[in-house]
């Protein structure tokens, strides 16, 4: 069966760093370009980067994130890997992973949410410290 679960999600601030992991089974790796989605709200899915297979390595990048992700993948893991650095607000997203091969079927994944927010600050209280 073949299967790709994407985890490493989560709520970090701007100029955080998150990895993302897609890890894929139920096919050979080597054979297949991966590629990272990305699909904020009320916006279309888009390519983030993606990884050619095995046999070039070649890499691509969206101009939005060049310079601050990186692809990867370690096949005998059979895992892929996208490393997000400066990490800004607009990179909010549901993050998917692709596998493709030509004349072969199209696998996604499911997804992993990633929030890039500075969060809400509260009204404060104030601390008196008196002898």
């Amino acid at each position: 069966q073949v299967q790709l679960v994407e985890s490493g999600g989560g709520l970090v601030q701007p100029g955080g760093s998150l990895r993302l992991s897609c890890a894929v089974s139920g096919f050979t790796l080597d054979y297949y370009a991966i590629g990272w989605f990305r699909q904020a709200p009320g916006k279309e899915r888009e390519g983030v980067s993606c990884i050619s297979s095995s046999s070039s390595d070649n890499t691509y990048y969206a101009d939005s994130v060049k310079g601050r992700f990186t692809i990867s993948r370690d096949n005998d893991q059979k895992m892929v890997y996208l490393q997000m650095s400066n990490l800004k607000p607009e990179d909010t997203a549901v993050y998917y992973c692709k596998a493709a091969q030509i004349g072969r079927p199209v696998y996604w994944g499911r997804g992993t949410q990633v929030t890039v927010s500075a969060g809400d600050w509260g009204q404060g209280t104030r601390v008196t410290v008196s002898s």
